[in-house]
């Protein structure tokens, strides 16, 4: 669909790849696409285009998240204080005590688009059991990549396993569009036997698929594959299934499987070392870097810094706000910087330039994506944000790059655009509509909290 010309100006324009622009603008032609990015004075007006003053405002790529999970949207705030060796179950109780429908988690994935718009977020890598996001970032305007997950840990039902992936898949690419591509994600090493992993690696490298795996995120994961024992042993044992030792770490196992020739992005890798960084950067694979929902789940640190510092492409995922509880980039760069400081006790670390890139461009590389977005670039699709910087919070803004990381927050967006799309303008999402989707979460979230709780609130103690 054609898009009306529109130019944007703004008091600062953050190109990423090149320096910031004071008083900037930035021209979006009827393609969708930037045909001018510069000083306000040297980019004029076309006949006919509409004219966008976002004054005291920086204009930024759309921010890249490169892992969540749309359909989880019911589950905030449901499973807090967990373990993660309980959490994980207990999240498979709930899902499927409440017997959430296909209907249903389209709601969820529309939902979480509406939070994510709002939010600056142009693009979500999805990883989903249900395959919802696809229809959600569709019809939401956004871009991005969904995994469709699949589950098998014992290694007998592998190729059963396998069989209803392509089925899923191949039904799923029927409706994949140039900005909304499908991929798949053997779920984790607690949930997918060896076989499984390489099966499901030959398959993404023979049908040139994406592929996205939980990976080395727990000490619990770590103790099962090095060891066979450990929370997770248990509850695979309980259900029949046996616990050899796999191999020395979970990047050791991805390799000797072949996972690992398939590049595919590795979400979280907390429990790392130099050697399986090493084998990481080797294999050209790429990593979603998660801190708030490793913190959250007690997971620990991912070593951000030196996965940096070895090359490996490396971008921010929010995770599910099941984990997390909200779908803010700006406030998951800013703890990354935080959580990376106190670890390596260097406060030189992250400056806020490098969560810019973090936030957008190396984004958009981690999902091969950098050719089309994540800076603001002429012939680049118009993907972008803008962030107030006029708020009392903001105020003085002596840097204002590092004002929208350390001061700002998802709701001091001022507009988001996709493809040269507006989807959030003065306050609204644009595209999907919050009030008809309200009702259907809501009676989600009731049989959840009753599935989870025995009751029809969230609070257990009701």
């Amino acid at each position: 669909m054609p898009i009306r010309p529109t130019l944007y100006r703004a008091s600062w324009l953050f190109p990423v790849t090149s320096s910031p622009i004071r008083g900037g603008a930035l021209l979006v032609d009827e393609s969708g696409s930037i045909a001018a990015v510069g000083p306000a004075e040297s980019v004029p007006v076309p006949d006919g285009a509409e004219v966008v003053e976002l004054g005291d405002a920086a204009l930024i790529p759309g921010l890249v998240n490169v892992h969540g999970h749309p359909e989880l949207a019911a589950f905030r705030g449901l499973l807090e204080d967990l373990p993660f060796h309980e959490w994980i179950p207990t999240l498979i109780r709930a899902k499927r005590g409440a017997a959430l429908t296909p209907d249903e988690y389209d709601i969820a994935a529309r939902w979480s688009c509406i939070e994510a718009i709002a939010a600056g977020i142009t693009t979500i890598a999805a990883t989903e059991d249900s395959g919802a996001a696809l229809g959600a970032l569709r019809e939401a305007g956004l871009r991005g990549v969904v995994y469709r997950e699949v589950f098998g840990a014992e290694p007998g039902v592998a190729r059963t396993a396998l069989a209803g992936l392509l089925a899923k898949v191949e039904a799923m690419r029927r409706h994949e569009t140039d900005r909304v591509r499908v991929g798949i994600s053997p779920h984790a090493p607690y949930t997918v036997s060896d076989e499984l992993f390489r099966l499901t690696g030959e398959y993404a490298l023979a049908e040139g698929l994406p592929i996205a795996i939980h990976t080395a995120e727990a000490a619990a994961e770590t103790e099962l594959i090095a060891r066979g024992t450990g929370p997770f042993a248990d509850w695979l044992q309980r259900a029949g299934v046996a616990t050899p030792p796999r191999g020395r770490s979970t990047i050791e196992l991805l390799d000797r499987t072949g996972v690992l020739r398939a590049r595919p992005l590795l979400i979280h890798c907390v429990q790392i070392d130099r050697d399986d960084i090493a084998r990481i950067a080797a294999a050209g694979a790429r990593i979603a870097h998660c801190p708030i929902a490793n913190a959250r789940l007690g997971h620990g640190i991912a070593p951000l810094v030196e996965i940096r510092e070895a090359g490996i492409d490396v971008g921010l995922g929010t995770d599910s706000v099941a984990s997390n509880n909200r779908l803010d980039l700006l406030e998951e760069a800013r703890v990354a910087q935080l959580m990376q400081r106190a670890r390596l006790r260097d406060a030189r670390l992250l400056p806020a330039d490098e969560l810019l890139r973090l936030a957008t461009i190396d984004g958009a590389r981690a999902l091969g994506l950098d050719d089309r977005i994540g800076s603001l670039e002429v012939g680049k699709d118009a993907d972008l944000c803008a962030i107030a910087l006029d708020g009392a919070h903001l105020m003085p803004c002596h840097d204002p790059v590092a004002a929208i990381f350390h001061a700002a927050r998802a709701p001091d967006v001022r507009l988001t655009v996709a493809a040269g799309r507006i989807l959030y303008r003065a306050g609204r999402v644009l595209s999907l509509d919050a009030d008809a989707l309200r009702p259907g979460l809501e009676e989600m979230a009731r049989r959840l909290a009753a599935a989870r709780f025995g009751c029809g609130t969230a609070n257990p103690e009701t």
